[in-house]
């Protein structure tokens, strides 16, 4: 059974002496582990279709469950990312938290489209990383199903509030006058920029600007929100950490 498909390199592992095992995510098909005979080999015709974060045309060979590349060819490989190690732990991060979300053989387009426009945004540097990073993670969020409830307070039903606090355990907003203590303190900008990004169009989830202390307030409550949700840590987001980007 042979399989064309487009699909972004999410992960990479050597396999024996010159082969990768890789995980992609498809256009058709979703989450796949696929092999990479001889992709490590200095002459191969597709070691760069196969590098981490290489968005690709595949050709794969089924057998028995099992999918091997037969022909593979870059279409995107973000070089934007490549010369710079803070971008590149960003995308790394972008796609962990990608293939975390996505489950094998069930096609996710919106997902990957997602994951294509960040790195886009990254690698073209239209965008302040902290921005493509805090948007990115609370869309996922909203297009995995666990899309906060932003519009309103959920004691009162107030929606113009200047100060609020998210519960990421019942992924509900509470005005100040509901709930004073407890949860994720968020202000009106803030609360602004989740709806905008909730709801914007899958263009232009990045197109919208913030004050670096109201960008960094945004990005401490998405990262906060997608790892509670999730329940599992991410060492590429440690390795981002540590560059203190």
């Amino acid at each position: 059974m042979f399989l064309t498909t487009r699909a972004l390199v999410l992960r990479e592992a050597k396999y024996k002496d010159a082969d990768k095992i890789l995980t992609i995510l498809t256009e058709t098909d979703g989450k796949l582990t696929v092999k990479a005979r001889s992709a490590m080999r200095t002459r191969s015709h597709y070691a760069a279709a196969t590098q981490l974060l290489a968005f690709s045309d595949f050709t794969l060979f089924g057998n028995k469950g099992r999918w091997t590349i037969n022909e593979a060819e870059t279409v995107e490989q973000f070089r934007g990312l490549r010369g710079d190690i803070g971008l590149l732990a960003l995308g790394s991060y972008i796609a962990e938290l990608l293939e975390a979300v996505s489950e094998e053989g069930v096609p996710e387009p919106e997902i990957l489209q997602l994951g294509l426009n960040a790195l886009y945004a990254l690698a073209s540097r239209n965008y302040p990383p902290k921005l493509v990073k805090a948007a990115f993670e609370l869309r996922l969020m909203c297009l995995a199903g666990y899309r906060p409830q932003i519009d309103e307070c959920a004691g009162c039903g107030r929606t113009d509030m200047d100060s609020a606090r998210l519960f990421p355990e019942h992924g509900e907003l509470f005005c100040t006058d509901c709930r004073a203590v407890g949860g994720l303190a968020v202000s009106r900008s803030v609360i602004d920029a989740m709806r905008y990004i909730a709801g914007a169009d899958a263009r232009r989830v990045f197109a919208f600007k913030l004050p670096d202390a109201e960008l960094a307030g945004l990005g401490s409550v998405c990262e906060a929100y997608t790892l509670y949700e999730l329940d599992r840590a991410f060492g590429s987001l440690d390795y981002l950490k540590k560059l203190r980007i």
